[in-house]
């Protein structure tokens, strides 16, 4: 078969099934065939990274986003990784505030894009832009509870 979409279907479907190193392996064969387009590296790198193969996944996000700039996810999937990785000390916060930087430029209504930026400049020390964006995620979501224990917090907290 020499369908580089086909592999690519079936490593979505693997990905949604949870067999991520299948997914792997079929998308390495779509990018065989063709590997000029953004798709099959922002699947590989979702793969990558529910297999926490950190490195692997940022490096397909970027490809990804230097084949389509225009991929919100993945800049927020790159974002995500700086801010939640446990086996690097001291991540580049200021990397994941420009990701999501453009992924809320793309679009401005991505409540997870507007709640990991709340809590990239609360990790920054920043806790007044931290409920900024807090309080925008808020106006579009009401009831988001993770949102409303991350402001109390920040209010109890850091700003007294």
């Amino acid at each position: 078969m020499s369908d580089y979409k086909y592999y690519l279907d079936n490593g979505i479907f693997d990905i949604q099934n949870g067999n991520f190193q299948k997914a792997i392996e079929n998308i390495n064969k779509s990018l065989e065939l063709k590997n000029d387009w953004s798709i099959p590296y922002f699947y590989r790198a979702a793969a990558y990274q529910a297999l926490e193969e950190y490195d692997e996944a940022m490096l397909d996000y970027t490809k990804a986003l230097q084949l389509d700039s225009k991929m919100t996810d993945a800049y927020y999937n790159r974002a995500r990784i700086i801010l939640t990785r446990k086996d690097i000390e001291n991540p580049n916060i200021e990397n994941a505030v420009k990701d999501l930087e453009q992924a809320l430029k793309l679009d401005d209504k991505f409540i997870d894009a507007l709640y990991a930026m709340a809590a990239a400049h609360k990790k920054l020390g920043n806790y007044h832009k931290a409920l900024e964006y807090l309080e925008k995620l808020l106006e579009l979501e009401p009831q988001a509870v993770h949102a409303k224990a991350l402001k109390k917090l920040i209010l109890q907290k850091y700003i007294i």
